[in-house]
This record gives C-alpha cells, structure tokens and sequence, in this order.
C-alpha cells in the first residue's frame, strides 16, 4: 500500500511540475519599437511569454526545454487581416459552389487553416464566407484544429447585385430575392437587420462591400454600391454589438462613403484618388491593401477559361493599379495595415505581401510592425499578440535569414508557436 501511494504521489508531482521553454534568438524583432536585437532569449511558461533575457540562458529546471534559434531571426506570429479560409482559386471554383456541400467546405478549410499557421500566421480576419469560417474558429479555439486564431465577419454583406451577392451569375430561376439573412441589404432597414445577423450568427467583425469586385460575376468592378445613409447604419449598428467595419472598395466615391460612414479598415482601395487618402488620414481608417490578390488575379486573367469572361478585363487592370495606389498611400501617410485576400492567390503564399509592400516603398522594419502592432491593436488585441515581452501570448515565429536584410526571408519560416505550443520547428 505504501508502495502504491509513492507511486501516486511520483505522478502527481511530475503533473504539476511546470515546464518552461527557452528560446535561444540570434535576432530578435522587437516590433513595438521597430528594432532588430540580437542574442536574446524568450522565456515561455504555458500559454505565455514569461520574460526576455539578454544572451543565452540557461534553464533553472531539468525538466525546462531549449530551442535554438540562435541562427533565425525570431518576432511575434504574422497577422493577416484578410483573408478567406474556407475556399482558394481554381480553374473550377465558380462551379464549386454548386458542387461542394457545407461539409466538403469544412474539411478544405482545415487544411487551409493549417498551411496558414505554419507559414507564419497565427492570426487571421476572415473577411466573408459561408458561415463555416465561424465553426472552423471555434474549433481551433477548442483545440480541435490545427490553425491560426481567427476573427471572422461571417457573410460579407452587399447590396443586390453587388460584390457579395450569392446569388449573381446565376440562372434567373436560381436567383431567388437574398436578403439581410443572407447578407444582401438594400435598405436602412435591412442594413440594421442584416448586423444583428451577423452577430446571431457569430460574427466578430463585419464587412460590407462598399463597391463593386473584380472577381465576382458582374460587370462593374468599381460602382458605390451602398447609400451613405445604409454604411452609417451599418456602423452605428455593429457598435452597438462591439463589432467594428470593414469595406471592400475599389471604386473612389464608394470609399469615401465608407470612410465617412466610420469604417475602420479599407480594403484594396484600387482607385484612391489623393482627396480619398486625405480622408483615411482624418478619419483614422487604415487600408488594407491585398497587393497579393492584385498580382495574382493580373496573371490568372491571362489564363483562358481561368475565370469568366465577365471577370478577365477587371482582373487585367488591379495588379499594377493597386502597386501605385499603395506606393502613394504609403508616402503621403495613410494609415496601413497588412492583409493579402488570400483564398484569391493560395494559402501560404501570405508572406509574399511583406515583398510587395517593400517594393511600393515601405522598410521591412514598417511591413512587419504592420502585421504584428498593428494589426493587434485593430483587433483590440494589443495586450495579448503582437509583440514579444512578458504577459503577451507565445505566438512566436522564426525565419531563416534576416528578412530586414534580406526580404526573401519572409518566405522561409522555419519554427511556428502558437499560445506556448510548437507546431512547426525544422
């Protein structure tokens, strides 16, 4: 008996026994300050980052674990505000949508959500799907899954016949009349409704399509789509839920609209015109400019049969426009934040953004701050992601090479950590 209870007591202090992880960095992003330090090393206990060590420490505890990265560059896990992780581009994608049932839908995304996380993502806004974005969150919040943390906007919301309409390029008997349950607002009313969905149905953020898109099967790429009344409606109403806004925008006017209406982010922003950008400064609203999607829509369109004809001409023309709206943007202040619109271009090619971004003008340095502070902050998160420092998540990533010094490093991510638990480590 005796025997046995020394046993018992064995197991049971190995149980709580707390376990602690040192990260040996060679370099170090110290993302609130826009540094790059070097020999340091990360504490983490649990979920959380205990503390940060000048040089190489060495552990207090046999049963502590050593990671050494001291030949890495090592910052917080990426944030990527836009993307869509349910679905990705194919040549049969319009189709699927009558092919795939919610189901098939589910089990794509998890291996989407996977290939997120492990280039570098710990974090995602997922900016409109069918509703499987919400399911697949709360699965990897309870551990089921293996992906980024997600904040979703559930169904983006439209107008009828705009962007986000389910319902465009249908045969007219298949058509039927979508409303606010389904996303399609066309009136103060419905606009009000509509949120409230949105929030029933476990959105975190909402989206309006504030003007026409270029991959959806309508001709107008560009054209304001919601009345000014309906955006401020829209807002007025996610803030009563706690929800900020998001506008998908590629024409002028219907920016403005959003942007005087109290949308938080813009995205895309293909034709801001130099008025519009003085208006995201006043108005603090940032633009999230998917450089990515804009390249890879541009080469997809010369594909015959990649997309439908109605899509190639406004497919053509975004790439290069969105290059020199952004490189302008940039100079003359506007707020950025980092997002790709992946799904548009594959999952895990996300990091090819920071490139892009650089090439418009931006420092390295200024890309990541965007996909770490900032993107933490909008999420009003910036007490938990973000940065590397005590109290904050264990979201840590690492690259081979220096991506200030090197931007091709962004591509090369090595060691992926989530909330203190290691899913990628070469």
């Amino acid at each position: 008996m005796k025997k046995l209870f020394f046993v018992y007591c064995l197991c049971y202090s190995l149980v709580i026994v707390a376990q602690d992880t040192y990260i040996h960095c060679g370099k170090l992003i110290d993302t609130r300050n826009g540094k790059v330090l070097t020999s340091k090393t990360i504490v983490v206990s649990g979920k959380k980052i205990s503390r940060i060590e000048n040089g190489f420490s060495t552990p207090t505890s046999p049963e502590d674990k050593v990671i050494d990265l001291k030949d890495k560059t090592v910052m917080p896990g990426w944030i990527d505000m836009h993307v869509h992780i349910e679905g990705e581009t194919s040549p049969t994608h319009y189709l699927d949508g009558f092919t795939l049932n919610d189901a098939d839908v589910a089990f794509d995304s998890q291996g989407f959500a996977k290939t997120t996380l492990m280039s570098g993502f710990t974090t995602v806004r997922d900016l409109g799907g069918s509703g499987v974005n919400v399911a697949l969150r709360n699965a990897i919040n309870r551990g089921k899954v293996i992906g980024p943390r997600i904040f979703t906007a559930e169904k983006a919301l439209a107008s009828t016949g705009g962007h986000a309409d389910p319902t465009n390029g249908y045969r007219k008997d298949l058509m039927g009349n979508p409303g606010p349950k389904e996303g399609v607002v066309n009136s103060i009313d419905d606009a009000r409704q509509a949120v409230r969905q949105r929030y029933k149905n476990g959105a975190d953020w909402i989206k309006i399509t504030a003007t026409g898109g270029v991959l959806s099967v309508a001709a107008n790429g560009a054209n304001p789509q919601f009345t000014q009344e309906e955006i401020e409606t829209i807002v007025t109403t996610a803030k009563d839920y706690n929800m900020k806004v998001a506008a998908h925008a590629h024409g002028d006017e219907g920016m403005q609209r959003a942007i005087k209406g109290g949308v938080k982010t813009i995205e895309h922003g293909t034709e801001m015109s130099e008025a519009t950008m003085d208006l995201m400064i006043k108005y603090n609203c940032y633009l999230v400019p998917t450089l990515s999607a804009g390249r890879y829509v541009a080469e997809k369109a010369t594909i015959p049969n990649y997309y439908p004809a109605v899509v190639v001409p406004k497919a053509l023309t975004i790439g290069p426009k969105l290059q020199q709206m952004f490189a302008k943007a940039y100079k003359k202040g506007v707020p950025i934040a980092f997002g790709t619109d992946a799904a548009v271009f594959p999952h895990g090619d996300n990091a090819k953004e920071f490139i892009y971004m650089t090439e418009g003008g931006m420092p390295m340095i200024k890309a990541i701050q965007t996909a770490t502070v900032t993107n933490a902050m909008l999420l009003d998160k910036d007490k938990e992601i973000g940065v590397i420092e005590p109290g904050y998540l264990a979201d840590i990533i690492a690259t081979d090479g220096d991506p200030t010094i090197d931007s091709n490093a962004v591509t090369k991510v090595t060691f992926v950590m989530k909330e203190g638990v290691i899913y990628k480590q070469n």
